[in-house]
């Protein structure tokens, strides 16, 4: 869990650094937006921001589009104006933290963000054989696929295989190949040099060189450009990275993790995905079976359902709260 505070807040940062520490965060600071920005683009990353409600946190938010950065912002303040923390929230702040910080307030909303070290819950065979596979292959450092339909829970065992790995302690990485348009995967992934095309302001650090020491995630790596592809086989095969404008090569060490829900031997046979890449991706196939074939999940899933329904709340003048369905 990457943790950076932006502003002073004031004499609280200590407590707050404390907190977070105890808690298993890494912290890094930065005094304002300007260098909360240097920062990111620099490959230090960061899974979640505590900014000073002070600071100008929606100027932040549009810097942080802008490049395309994304990382939930938490605000924070020392005293508990209403106004100032709705402020916050408009301007793209997922949380508001009064200060000086509770202990468990603060662990709550790390925990919420870094949910990597928990056990994964199941109740089926066939997803047990599953758990059992990648606990075998989490401490090897060969690349792992991920293939299931949509909703299966990929990403969750990706973080499950790289938290039982000797890289957990270093970032796990995550990007979702299909989020992305494809003129700015590439620099995403590698990175770019000041100038290499409009909008390109600064240095930015790409996913492969922030990962470095621990697990890159490529999620839904079948929605990837074909020509992109050579590229990334490339940095598989040789285990270094060319930023889009660079002129010299960054050597990187990483464990890939890639998912999909596509069956990529007819993405090969179709001509839309390489087969050499399939080849260094697919050292060992984590295959979630879907739910329909899972009844004990689905009938657990149904119960937890059932007992976290809203149930209306006792009347007010006659009127029940209509977020929970009116009377």
């Amino acid at each position: 869990m990457r943790l950076l505070i932006v502003g002073t807040l004031r004499g609280q940062l200590t407590t707050a650094t404390k907190i977070a520490m105890d808690n298993g965060a890494s912290v890094t600071h930065a005094e304002g937006n300007e260098q909360a920005m240097a920062v990111l683009r620099s490959g230090k990353g960061a899974d979640l921001l505590l900014v000073d409600v002070a600071l100008d946190i929606r100027d932040l938010v549009m810097r942080l589009e802008a490049e395309h950065i994304h990382v939930p912002i938490v605000a924070c303040g020392i005293s508990n104006d209403a106004r100032a923390a709705v402020a916050a929230i408009r301007a793209g702040a997922k949380e508001y933290i009064p200060l000086p910080p509770e202990p468990e307030l603060i662990a709550a909303v790390l925990a919420a963000v870094a949910n990597d070290s928990r056990d994964l819950v199941y109740r089926d065979e066939a997803m047990g054989r599953v758990i059992k596979l990648a606990q075998q292959i989490a401490g090897s450092h060969a690349s792992v696929m991920i293939t299931g339909e949509s909703g299966t829970g990929k990403e969750v065992l990706a973080r499950y295989v790289h938290s039982r790995s000797t890289r957990a302690k270093r970032p796990f990485i995550s990007i979702n190949c299909a989020a992305i348009p494809e003129h700015l995967l590439e620099s995403e992934l590698f990175g770019h040099e000041k100038g290499a095309f409009t909008g390109a302001i600064a240095r930015r650090i790409g996913k492969f060189e922030e990962a470095t020491g621990g697990t890159l995630l490529l999620d839904e790596i079948s929605e990837m450009d074909v020509r992109l592809q050579s590229k990334l086989l490339r940095a598989i095969q040789e285990r270094v990275i060319d930023r889009v404008g660079g002129t010299k090569p960054v050597p990187v060490d990483i464990r890939i993790i890639a998912t999909s829900n596509r069956n990529l031997a007819d993405a090969v046979r179709a001509g839309t995905f390489r087969e050499d890449l399939l080849f260094r991706l697919n050292v060992v196939n984590l295959k979630i079976p879907p739910l329909r074939d899972r009844p004990a999940t689905s009938s657990s899933w149904r119960s937890i359902s059932r007992r976290n329904t809203p149930r209306p709340t006792a009347c007010r003048r006659g009127r029940c709260r209509p977020r929970h369905g009116g009377c």
